[in-house]
């Protein structure tokens, strides 16, 4: 029996620039420090050894059941035990702006009203009997490899300081608990009584922590109050999925690094794609191409502040004519790969990686992306700034320039490239938006020769990429499906009605599926590098699927999709990478910010195709006048 939990099982936190992953037992098992790619402090999630923050009643390891705040990212735990019941709240503070009488060393964006306190704070209330309580908080610098040293300094055992050799990181760990330091660990125990609380708060930066229960119990309240009104800037629809929806905003919302605007794909390195297999990768970074999603699911949304954030940190990265695949949070180049030997990984899978080594891939995606992104933020905004121009124009002309030739693809194989069809057809992309953006300008040279650039090599895709089934194939030169052929509806390269979008997403649907969801390729048929490793079906790919059907018209068969996919959903409403259809189990890095990009944006269609059907089949004398 695995002494880990799934994946699904854990709950995410954040205050936007920090992440944390608490198991149902009340550990913290992931969590990296002063920021989300920072090597980790907590790490058990990939070594039992590699440091860990219990907090859970002495005599009971599973709750009674747990869950978010409503509209908030904080974790509520409910436990009963024999002798009485007690909930534990969990939360990385934000309070106000720290910054008014000096500049802030990480902040590239506008300042708002809020920011990090970097504070994870735990609280404990006894609703009922009395529960014996113990604390252990066994911090691990470096991925597993150094042990903190503590020492008391505090009047009494209040709080306790932990440095850690060679690094100026140090936690500073507050309670109304008895503190006790044993070793590398602090430890703590103690029965609270109906009515009693308690709380204990880890603090790693100047910014201290609450030194008491009221001053506690203040900062949750004020960051549950933050999730609220960020929350209601959203624009829901009135809608039983709507609890799905802001699950997924409240999670890409944690996912993004606010001093610069980033948004990292996943809170986590290194959790299998397959079970004890090697496709670990490290997602703590920044990809171009989940720009458009990233934009397409804000706007629609309404969450336009945080939408320019992230167009702003694209718009930075993408000064170089070299645009990359990714980039560190802080707009970092270089993101080395390295294993960690010394670690076991999830469930035995291993290597476990940090950096990632894709980002020195050819992915000719990523200029369609970048184009999208302009083109979006162009219409939302009814313009596009003048000192955008030369950027974008560099973008077209770096697709253009290398669009013939053979690339990685989106998701980054490791063979020998190919000549990828969703590659071209994001290339395609970068041409038409870019033709389209010159349009605005009323740049008449542009305008025709990117959008015969734009003709040319959609010629080429439907004279290569298409089979005699005339089915959008993987790469040119085989009949291999690929699930990232679905977004060429969504992304218009073809209308939805033609007779191949039609042709392929039914050869995905029937052919590129394990009971019902969708796999990104078959490995027998696909060179990536590893093998015929199985792998489980991509969720994203089953939420393009379900995008797809509605854009052909199939809305019986994207709402059941869409039905069955939710139900998939994490106790949390969370999801990771992929899904094996076989147990349920998610798999992958967690939570995975590309998945509910997608999850957003088919929700939105089916709810839009309910709404219109809704109208077409009202009763005759309930429609207005004005209905025809």
């Amino acid at each position: 029996m695995s002494t880990f939990p799934n994946i699904a099982d854990y709950a995410f936190l954040s205050d936007c620039e920090v992440n944390a992953l608490i198991a149902p037992s009340g550990n913290v098992e992931w969590m990296c420090l002063p920021r989300m790619d920072s090597p980790s402090v907590f790490g058990a999630i990939l070594d039992r050894d590699a440091g860990m923050f219990s907090l859970a009643p002495a005599d009971a390891s599973v709750p009674a059941g747990r869950r978010y705040l409503p509209g908030t990212n904080v974790l509520e735990t409910t436990w009963g035990t024999k002798t009485g019941w007690l909930i534990v709240r969990d939360v990385l503070l934000i309070g106000p702006w720290h910054h008014d009488h000096d500049r802030s060393r990480t902040h590239r964006r506008s300042p708002t009203d809020d920011d990090a306190d970097h504070v994870l704070l735990r609280t404990l209330r006894c609703v009922n009997g009395s529960v014996q309580m113990q604390l252990d908080c066994d911090p691990v610098y470096d991925y597993g490899r150094t042990r903190a040293t503590w020492e008391y300094t505090g009047e009494a055992y209040e709080e306790a300081l932990g440095s850690f050799a060679g690094s100026e990181l140090q936690l500073r760990l507050h309670s109304d608990l008895r503190l006790g330091i044993e070793g590398a660990r602090v430890r703590a125990r103690t029965t609270l009584h109906d009515g009693e609380t308690a709380y204990v708060a880890l603090s790693w930066s100047e910014h201290r922590g609450p030194t008491s229960w009221e001053e506690a119990y203040q900062g949750v309240v004020r960051t549950a109050d933050h999730w609220h009104e960020w929350l209601a800037q959203g624009d829901f629809p009135d809608h039983p999925w709507r609890v799905y929806l802001q699950r997924s905003a409240l999670t890409l919302k944690g996912l993004s690094y606010a001093p610069t605007g980033a948004l990292i794909a996943a809170a986590t390195t290194s959790l299998p794609e397959t079970p004890g297999g090697e496709r670990n990768w490290d997602y703590r970074y920044s990809w171009v191409r989940d720009s458009t999603f990233m934009l397409w699911g804000l706007y629609t949304l309404g969450f336009d502040w945080e939408a320019d954030d992230f167009f702003n940190f694209l718009a930075d990265v993408a000064g170089d004519a070299d645009l990359q695949v990714m980039y560190g949070i802080g707009g970092e180049r270089e993101l080395d790969e390295s294993t960690l030997e010394h670690l076991d990984g999830y469930e035995g899978a291993r290597p476990v990686r940090i950096g990632n080594g894709a980002y020195k891939h050819r992915q000719h995606d990523v200029w369609g992306s970048a184009l999208d992104s302009f083109y979006l933020h162009t219409k939302s905004r009814d313009g596009l700034r003048e000192t955008y121009w030369p950027l974008l124009t560099q973008q077209v002309e770096q697709a253009l320039t290398h669009w013939r030739e053979p690339d990685r693809g989106i998701w980054e194989v490791r063979g020998e490239p190919k000549h990828f069809t969703s590659s071209k057809i994001m290339c395609w992309v970068a041409a038409d938006r870019g033709a389209r953006l010159a349009r605005l300008r009323q740049d008449r040279e542009h305008v025709e020769r990117w959008q015969a650039a734009a003709d040319e090599i959609q010629a080429d895709v439907l004279a290569n990429g298409v089979d005699d089934r005339g089915v959008l194939t993987q790469h040119y030169e085989t009949r291999a499906l690929d699930a990232s052929l679905l977004l060429a509806p969504l992304v218009r390269f073809l209308p939805p009605d033609d007779e191949r979008v039609v042709n392929t997403v039914n050869a995905i649907s029937g052919e590129l599926t394990e009971h019902g969801l969708v796999l990104r390729y078959r490995v027998d048929e696909t060179d990536d590098g590893l093998g015929q490793q199985l792998e489980g079906t991509f969720a994203i790919c089953s939420f393009w699927m379900v995008s797809a059907l509605s854009e052909i018209g199939e809305h019986r068969r994207a709402r059941e999709l869409c039905e069955r996919l939710l139900s998939y959903a994490s106790p949390l409403l969370l999801y990771a990478e992929e899904i094996d259809v076989r147990s349920g189990r998610h798999l992958g890095n967690f939570p995975q910010a590309f998945t509910h990009l997608a999850l957003i944006n088919a929700v939105m269609h089916v709810i839009r195709t309910d709404h219109e059907y809704a109208a077409d089949h009202q009763p005759l004398d309930a429609r207005r006048p004005e209905d025809p």
